[in-house]
């Protein structure tokens, strides 16, 4: 990125429910050297995008470090002024040169570290782990059965550091393929092996479990490393910092919110609803035909995409809440919804929730009609908009220019595009503002809603 980027979030903790070393802003610290110091008004963080630690979700702030330093602010009473380093070593740099006071993100307890970085908040312990099908004849329980299997891996990568390691130790067998970093990623192997495209394949365990909740028919039980320990970071001379950040990641509420953060981060299911077939039977989409005809007349959509999208979204499940907390028919969230005057709450009726749904759709072909003038080929931008933010449908489109692309076409040009943000090399690129995105699933969205329209349209009279 060509510069960071920066957000200011204030919060004031309120009384009810908070820790009693929680007094608001400037009060002492807990014990020892931090009860000697007086917590910073303004916490100054610097975090990363990826897929663990910092991303935008629909329009959202979301990540593990993101939304956990966000609770130590709103409880310790701190305004949280967060910026995004293009790498770790810019992150370490920022903390030695005074810029920032914290970084939320996994810094490795290592000897490179130890005298740029003390340790602090909770300690992560992650290893390198085997990617499996479970459901195989030849599962792997022992990594002396990786001799004579094939295993897929980045080139240049640390798990094909670890492979060609392990396979030296095991006097060799393993057939090692070592794939174009800028071709496919991890996340990419990921998804073809839960696909039966490769065998095998080796990730960081948080990665791992994360993509599990997307693929749940792997197995990343098998670790093939030693375990890497690695917490947030303070600057050396401020103990006192780290101090009072371990203290407050010991009560009993931080402890709590911890837990439910990793389940929402790493353990739940990220494809909750189920896949439903659909025949059309008797010329029917779904329940809610009549709304989606009322509604998308007044965006000019045929009512039959408008249907396709919500079958995507939720499998016409009006109760439906996803792992990131959209709701109801067209998984809106509630911060979008209040945009537009409506209580998280409402979005379980049906009705509400396409009117909402359109309301917003209406918004983003304003927002991206001066970049795509076509209305039938916006409409595929919009749809890829609505489900991972317009923001990073804008970065893809710039990705494509760069990258000598067709920026005003979604297949095959700009789908492609936002696929490249799930990529370091390409989410770091300076003409992407916003960082990570699982492009994967926004690229699968779009086309899963125009397979199932083109079904409706066969099925279904307009």
């Amino acid at each position: 990125m060509a510069a960071a980027v920066v957000f200011i979030l204030a919060f004031v903790a309120g009384s009810e429910g908070c820790s009693p070393s929680s007094s608001g802003p400037g009060h002492l610290a807990g014990a020892d050297s931090a009860s000697l110091h007086r917590l910073p008004d303004t916490l100054r963080v610097v975090t990363l995008y990826s897929p663990t630690s910092y991303f935008i979700y629909r329009g959202q702030p979301m990540g593990y470090d993101y939304d956990l330093v966000e609770r130590l602010a709103a409880d310790k009473g701190m305004a949280l002024k967060l910026e995004v380093a293009p790498s770790l070593n810019a992150a370490v740099e920022m903390l030695d040169s005074g810029k920032v006071d914290l970084i939320a993100y996994d810094v490795p307890v290592t000897a490179e570290y130890r005298d740029k970085v003390i340790p602090a908040g909770p300690e992560v312990i992650t290893n390198q782990v085997l990617v499996q099908p479970v459901k195989t004849d030849s599962a792997i329980t022992d990594v002396t059965q990786l001799v004579g299997r094939t295993i897929y891996v980045e080139e240049g990568s640390k798990y094909h550091a670890r492979l060609n390691n392990l396979n030296e130790e095991l006097g060799g067998g393993i057939d090692i393929r070592a794939v174009d970093r800028d071709t496919l990623i991890t996340e990419d192997l990921i998804g073809m092996v839960d696909r039966g495209e490769i065998p095998l394949t080796i990730v960081d365990s948080d990665i791992a479990a994360i993509n599990k909740g997307y693929y749940p028919d792997l197995d990343i039980s098998l670790p093939l490393s030693f375990d890497q320990r690695a917490a947030w970071g303070v600057a050396p001379g401020n103990q006192w910092l780290a101090d009072s950040i371990d203290a407050w990641a010991a009560e009993t509420r931080p402890r709590q919110e911890q837990a439910l953060l990793l389940k929402r981060y790493f353990e739940q299911s990220k494809t909750e609803f189920d896949p439903l077939g659909n025949n059309f039977a008797g010329g029917k989409i779904s329940p809610y035909d009549d709304l989606f005809r009322k509604y998308a007349a007044e965006i000019g959509w045929d009512w039959r995409l408008l249907a396709a999208q919500a079958h995507t979204e939720s499998k016409f499940k009006p109760k439906a809440t996803s792992w990131a907390g959209a709701r109801g028919l067209m998984q809106i969230m509630p911060a979008t919804a209040r945009d537009y005057g409506v209580a998280a709450k409402q979005l379980y009726d049906p009705e509400t929730s396409i009117r909402t749904a359109v309301k917003f759709i209406a918004d983003l072909d304003k927002w991206l009609k001066s970049r795509i003038p076509n209305d039938t080929e916006r409409q595929k931008f919009i749809l890829a908009a609505y489900n991972a933010g317009v923001a990073h449908v804008y970065d893809a489109i710039a990705l494509a220019k760069k990258y000598k692309m067709n920026s005003n076409k979604w297949n095959g040009n700009v789908e492609k595009a936002i696929l490249m943000k799930m990529n370091p090399r390409y989410y770091r690129d300076p003409v992407v503002k916003y960082g990570y995105s699982r492009g994967r699933e926004t690229y699968d969205y779009v086309r899963r809603i125009y397979s199932f329209y083109d079904k409706a349209v066969k099925k279904v009279p307009a």
